[in-house]
């Protein structure tokens, strides 16, 4: 990433650094111990369409900095979208004001100075596109188009979305440390409805990058959102009982998201969650290997370091099913007597290993069961690990798929889900900060007809 000097964002990155950096100062001056300041902002364009009409436009900005200062062992914590000298002072001074009054935390402060980054690497994050409005529009109706186009049963649209926006991110404490990078995020999504026999089903496609040329066409994208839609057509339920069950790619990412929160430090210290004392223990079967990688140049979830500023590593999450590392933040790393892991704000790039070629081969795999394509409800437990969700998705004989399925739930218990992961597909879905295949778990039960 070259700095353009004619790019506002780097102006905008210079005055927030020298805006945070001022509240350190007003900081130190009204007797704080310590204290750290960041500010998250965001500008672009987002635009919809449906029917090939435009339904929304917007232009956005937006973003506040906010400090948290530490008087002793006592926090307080204001923040402010102005960033005039006098609003910095002010802002500075009530949140002096409230750590006076609130109860001492041998646990608080800032991320310990050795596991600081002071000159993060650059990894390629922010790619602007000199989009329009118009442009975007255009984007939509090619989306819809192709979707409306593509099958006779495509009856309706919800609509197609085009986003396009940049950001940047500082972070600075009184240990002299002060970083902040630019990003950009740009996507395009559709969804349709089609109709056959009287009944009625919708599905989407999106696709999201850095960078422009990372987006697929806007046309794949409707065509893809046809296609879901009309694979769904005339559904069945199927009879309750247990049954093997696949994944999606798209799907499976959030199973891994269940195993972020059960391993994350709030969850840990509050005991409650159910992979307490987990540490070096099987959690998964031996199939399952998960690695970190924060620095892949251009990655959806890269970060040099985390929000705390601690430098983030690579990391190997989940080796032959046992558990390797907690994620931990200062303040719940303190709580537990162990190290922060620079997890303070999320993870960086989950690469989950494939054990099958692909959603072919895992299909194969598991012979006869479900397929699932879609998950709904909040069904979730991570206190006990319970699991019971809707869900949507086909049903699979001999690893060929025969039917759509629909109205069901799906129901176990992570422990025993994450210990019955029998295959892993190659079909990685890239879209987020978990990239994972197709995962067949053995079995589940699933309440239907």
């Amino acid at each position: 990433m070259q700095a353009d000097s004619n790019d506002p964002i780097f102006q905008r990155l210079n005055e927030v650094k020298q805006a945070v950096s001022e509240a350190l100062d007003y900081a130190k001056q009204l007797g704080a111990s310590s204290a750290e300041a960041a500010m998250s902002s965001t500008s672009g364009l987002s635009v919809s369409t449906r029917l090939g009409e435009l339904e929304t436009i917007e232009y956005n900005q937006d973003g506040a900095l906010g400090i948290s200062v530490y008087v002793g062992n006592k926090k307080g914590s204001a923040s402010t979208a102005d960033l005039s000298p006098e609003a910095l002072k002010t802002v500075v001074s009530k949140a002096v004001e409230i750590a006076k009054y609130t109860s001492e935390d041998p646990c608080n402060g800032i991320a310990d100075k050795e596991l600081l980054d002071f000159a993060p690497q650059d990894l390629d994050l922010y790619h602007p596109w000199q989009v329009t409005a118009e442009q975007g529009i255009d984007l939509c109706k090619q989306a819809e188009a192709a979707a409306m186009q593509f099958d006779s049963r495509i009856s309706n649209s919800d609509g197609a979305s085009f986003s396009s926006h940049n950001g940047l991110r500082v972070y600075g404490n009184s240990y002299g440390q002060l970083v902040g990078f630019p990003r950009s995020r740009h996507s395009i999504s559709c969804m349709v409805i089609g109709e056959e026999n009287g009944m009625m089903q919708r599905d989407s496609a999106y696709t999201i990058a850095r960078k422009q040329e990372g987006l697929s066409s806007a046309e794949s994208v409707g065509i893809e959102a046809a296609e879901e839609t009309i694979a769904r057509l005339n559904c069945r339920r199927i009879p309750t009982g247990k049954y093997p069950v696949v994944f999606r790619a798209d799907i499976a990412s959030s199973l891994f998201g269940h195993l972020v929160s059960a391993i994350g430090g709030g969850a840990l210290y509050r005991k409650s969650s159910f992979l307490l004392d987990s540490l070096g223990s099987q959690v998964f079967s031996d199939k399952v290997n998960i690695q970190e990688r924060p620095h892949i140049l251009g990655g959806l979830a890269s970060s040099a370091v985390d929000s705390e500023g601690v430098k983030t590593i690579d990391r190997e999450i989940i080796k032959g099913g046992e558990l390797q590392t907690y994620l931990l933040a200062s303040y719940a790393s303190r709580k537990l007597g162990m190290q922060a892991t620079g997890h303070a704000g999320g993870i960086h790039n989950w690469l989950v290993e494939a054990s099958h070629q692909d959603l072919k081969n895992v299909l194969n795999e598991m012979g006869t069961g479900l397929l699932v394509t879609e998950v709904m409800g909040q069904g979730v437990n991570i206190v006990t690990g319970d699991y019971s969700r809707g869900a949507a998705g086909f049903w699979v004989e001999n690893g060929e798929i025969q039917y759509p399925v629909s109205e069901v739930t799906i129901a176990g218990n992570l422990k025993d889900m994450f210990l019955k992961v029998a295959a892993i597909g190659g079909d990685v879905d890239v879209r987020g900060s978990i990239q994972t295949g197709s995962i067949l778990i053995e079995s589940m039960s699933i309440a239907g007809e």
